[in-house]
């Protein structure tokens, strides 16, 4: 059952972090939950408090300092510490992060307060720097896209290429205009019944959508050795050599796998990167034997659940996810 109440929320935010003790390694995307949970407690200063013990701590390094910083700005604006929240907002930009999250919160945050004019500049800048011309448009960039499209309907502006696109990668049954049109609070005062029917359709339309993006929170991820762990792991566990035939041929087939789950329509894919002892530890606490390659997946998936996927495809031009330095489109991009 999700939680619902306040002690509900409070209660998984506490198992959350001591999920995070057991699991140091994990202890990023474990904070931001336990956060959000207690954000919907109405506990915004404690979970202030969470946020700052992730950036401050000088004994680890967190791997998203700028969604961390994003999610802390949105935090405090609500309970009252706008200038801080402005501040933190300023810096997310002049950083210019090459991930889409920290742009669409902060940008969310600034259209929540009817900043339409800087929450649109924000969504205009962030595209302008992770969008290629020409490029696909990566699974977690489509939700800029389409955040923009809903600012910009708020505006009164036309339609651009932005917009014609975002209304592109839209599946709903209701298209985006209508879903973002501003008239549409006017109809919930209607006492005609075609009004009411039609915002009905619409509502129901938006939800399908939400809840299809709940259906998958983290992204269909598989499973990446680098080349000295898959050698350590073979010589631990020899009974996965018909797993694993080379590394070469290991990363050949990851490539390959995501391409063909791309192709059927496959969103949010992603490659999680294993190690020995983290297998190891995983494998213990299944009560199951690390030789066991039904192991795999579910160790996969696991790493996905506390937030260690990286998406994929990355950009054409960011470097490959199999770790050679090279750009991705000279190495498993190819082709």
């Amino acid at each position: 059952m999700r939680p619902d109440t306040p002690a509900d929320h409070i209660t998984e935010a506490e198992r959350l972090l001591r999920t995070a003790a057991q699991y140091p390694e994990d202890h990023e995307p474990l904070f931001l939950q336990a956060a959000a949970h207690l954000e919907l407690a109405g506990e915004r200063a404690r979970a202030s408090t969470l946020y700052d013990e992730l950036l401050g701590s000088p004994d680890t390094t967190i791997d998203h300092p700028h969604l961390v910083k994003a999610l802390k700005a949105a935090n405090l604006w609500e309970y009252g510490h706008e200038a801080e929240a402005r501040a933190i907002i300023d810096g997310i930009r002049s950083a210019g992060p090459l991930d889409a999250a920290p742009w669409e919160i902060a940008a969310e945050t600034l259209e929540a307060h009817d900043e339409l004019e800087a929450a649109h500049d924000f969504f205009s800048t962030a595209l302008t720097l992770l969008l290629a011309p020409g490029e696909e448009v990566p699974y977690a960039t489509q939700s800029l896209l389409t955040g923009r499209h809903r600012v910009r309907r708020l505006m009164g502006v036309a339609h651009d290429a932005w917009d014609e696109l975002a209304d592109t990668l839209h599946t709903a049954a209701v298209p985006l205009d209508e879903l973002h049109d501003p008239k549409r609070l006017w109809s919930l005062g209607s006492s005609d019944p075609g009004e009411l029917q039609a915002e009905i359709n619409r509502l129901r339309a938006e939800l399908g959508t939400y809840r299809s993006a709940l259906s998958r929170p983290f992204p269909v991820a598989v499973l990446h050795w680098p080349e000295d762990e898959l050698g350590e792991l073979l010589t631990a566990y020899p009974e996965l050599a018909q797993e694993y035939l080379s590394h070469q041929d290991h990363l050949a087939r990851l490539e390959a796998a995501l391409r063909d789950l791309h192709a059927t329509g496959t969103p949010n894919l992603g490659i999680v990167t294993g190690t020995v002892p983290s297998y190891e530890a995983f494998a213990a606490s299944e009560a199951a034997s690390p030789s066991d390659p039904d192991l795999l997946p579910q160790y996969a998936t696991t790493l996905a659940a506390r937030g260690r996927a990286v998406p994929w495809p990355p950009a054409r031009s960011a470097a490959c996810w199999c770790g050679s330095g090279r750009p991705y489109r000279e190495c498993h991009g190819a082709g």
